[in-house]
Parts: C-alpha cells; structure tokens; sequence
C-alpha cells in the first residue's frame, strides 16, 4: 500500500496545487456495504463517501486533541478543587475511554 503524501505539482503559471494519490484500502464488508449505501443514497461514488468519511475522522480527531489540550491547560491554572477533579475525569475519559 502506499502510504506516502499528496503528490504536488507546478502548473505552467507556476502556481503549486495539490494531485490525489491513489491508495488501497481493503475494507470490511459491513463497512463498504454501508459506503455503498450512502453513496447510493446521496448519488456520489463511493470513492467520494469514502474521502468525506476520512476528512470528518481527521477533523473530529484534531477537535479530540484541542479539546484535551484545552482540559489541560484548564487544569493547570484552576484552582478549585471540585473543578481540578472534573477536569481530571474528563482528561481520564479522553486518555482510557468510558
């Protein structure tokens, strides 16, 4: 599989843009059923489903990681004990899950 990053490219007015990769995926059958699904219900490939998914993953991922660093640095200038301790569980639940 190659995993390696968007190739770019220069056009003749010298503007740099960003050319798609091709990747191999193998996955489940449950999960291409639903992409196929969607993709059959919203009339799009299930290539494009496939990156939409993939694109909100990423973005739900990075709010994940703000929203720890936020919890982090909350908890390093609270100073209520009651607030300290939820904090604490909320960074618990992000870090081992409920």
């Amino acid at each position: 599989m190659y995993t390696g990053d968007m190739a770019y490219t220069k056009s003749t007015t010298g503007h740099v843009s960003k050319k798609a990769s091709r990747q191999s995926v193998a996955l489940p059958a449950s999960i291409s059923e639903q992409v196929r699904k969607i993709a059959s219900d919203r009339r799009l490939s299930a290539n494009r489903v496939m990156v939409e998914l993939i694109e909100a993953g990423i973005n739900a991922h990075e709010r994940e990681k703000e929203n720890f660093m936020a919890l982090a640095e909350e908890l390093a200038t609270t100073r209520s004990v009651r607030r300290r301790k939820e904090i604490k569980q909320a960074l618990a639940r992000l870090t081992f899950g409920e």
